[in-house]
């Protein structure tokens, strides 16, 4: 099986609307302008500004963005375009693959709504801690089919382009089928290829699929070399053909996504799926790939001097620039003068702070505990820890928050514990909470 499904754990997230729109990038200052390089937001840049009136689609890899195109201009929504970018990318695996997963904020203009798509894969039953310190692991390992989880990048992609594309399947997955059969592979992920043949080699069917000349000097492919993935394609045209086949069964668009949605995480692909994973000593079984889902969320949003600013939850950490956004909301920014000593210095001391929050209580909001996001997002304690700030020098430590009872530490004042779980009573004490070292940015 293809080393896409679990070399790497990465992550997309993609931003979309599902109406074309007018979009102007920020114009360069003209010749003269006594600004023009004083602020690197209107100086000249390497990447020409982009003008459009009906659809753009951007990404990181120009041949994704060009997946997105093809799918505007067949009438596809930014939806649609979104699920082939994805797709594309999987072919280039040093950013994306199918193993991976899928975030996305999906502005909907027909209820004026924000959704968010949580298409983060969870550990396998088998992956205990007593497994891993029985392995000899103090830690799970960074890299291979130990530290896989549920492969979310294809259930992600399914369920947006069900819910809220328009195009068929078999519409959307065409580039990325297209570029499995063969591309012409770009330098740069041939010189990681070759960076990285080691830990290509430690796998069964990796070597197969990524060195091409293998026991050269150079086996990683040549820049510009047909780069074929029949595995890949082979997948893909698996879930085409279930589509289509439930079409003509009479299911409708969305019943036909979804039962190829099934076949990747119950049928035979995901048999083949587990067993490749577990014969190179993964833990995937049927039972973990059938019982994960996508989960269709409500994102997490604060108001910005009127500006509405969403990001997912906190299993991830966009919420900590919504706390940013919150402290800095106190502060005469743009008074300050952008890179200025005092700008940067309200920045710094800003981020870290919604850093240390991040470390200590962001987690997994579908396990217990249940976190503070609401007294974590809520203007007062923005105010407090806005009042925390030392302005005459850097902070080389920023803690969670502390109150100002000498001896004690409290993440969150008692008013604002409240404003989280509605309780009247006396605030029960937290435990001493670590220090976290500050970030630099």
């Amino acid at each position: 099986m293809p080393v896409q499904f679990y070399l790497r754990r990465l992550t997309i997230v993609t931003a979309i609307s599902l109406a074309a729109f007018p979009l102007e990038a920020q114009r360069p200052a003209r010749s003269g302008d006594a600004r023009q390089y004083a602020d690197p937001r209107t100086g000249p840049t390497e990447k020409p500004p982009l003008h459009a009136r009906h659809w753009l689609a951007i990404t990181g890899k120009p041949l994704s963005a060009t997946a997105g195109a093809q799918i505007f201009e067949k009438g596809g929504n930014a939806v649609d375009a979104a699920a082939a970018m994805l797709a594309a990318g999987c072919t280039m695996w040093d950013t994306l693959s199918c193993g991976g997963e899928t975030q996305a904020l999906i502005y909907n203009p027909h209820t004026g709504k924000v959704i968010g798509i949580d298409a983060l894969g969870v550990a396998p039953t088998g992956a205990t801690k007593e497994f891993y310190r029985k392995a000899g692991y103090a830690f799970p390992p960074e890299y291979g089919p130990l530290a896989a989880v549920t492969p979310g990048t294809v259930g992600g992609l399914l369920t947006m382009l069900a819910e809220y594309g328009k195009l068929s399947l078999a519409q959307v997955l065409a580039p990325a089928i297209q570029m499995a059969d063969g591309y012409p592979i770009e330098a740069q992920l041939t010189n990681t290829i070759e960076r990285n043949k080691s830990w290509i080699k430690k796998w069964k069917y990796s070597p197969t699929i990524m060195l091409t000349h293998p026991g050269g000097a150079r086996e990683a492919p040549e820049p510009g070399e047909i780069f074929v993935q029949k595995d890949l394609a082979a997948t893909w045209r698996k879930l085409v053909e279930t589509e289509q086949q439930s079409l003509r069964a009479g299911k409708t668009r969305k019943e036909a996504i979804y039962a190829a949605y099934d076949r990747f995480y119950k049928g035979d692909i995901a048999q083949e799926l587990v067993r490749g994973v577990r014969e190179d000593g993964g833990l995937f079984t049927m039972q973990d790939l059938a019982n994960w889902k996508v989960h269709i969320e409500e994102p997490l949003h604060v108001s910005y001097k009127g500006i509405e600013v969403y990001k997912l939850p906190i299993w991830q950490q966009g919420p900590a620039m919504l706390q940013a956004l919150n402290i800095l909301e106190n502060a005469d920014v743009k008074s300050m003068g952008y890179n200025s000593p005092k700008y940067l210095h309200l920045i710094y001391q800003t981020m870290s702070m919604a850093f240390a929050d991040r470390d200590f209580y962001y987690g997994d909001p579908y396990f217990p505990p249940e976190e503070p996001v609401r007294g974590l997002l809520s203007k007062e304690y923005a105010k407090a820890r806005y009042a925390q700030i030392d302005w005459s020098k850097k902070r080389r430590r920023i803690h969670t928050w502390r109150s100002s009872r000498a001896g004690t530490s409290a993440p969150l004042s008692c008013a604002i514990r409240r404003r989280v779980d509605s309780r009247t009573g006396p605030c029960p004490p937290y435990p001493r909470r670590p220090v976290i070292p500050s970030r630099t940015i």
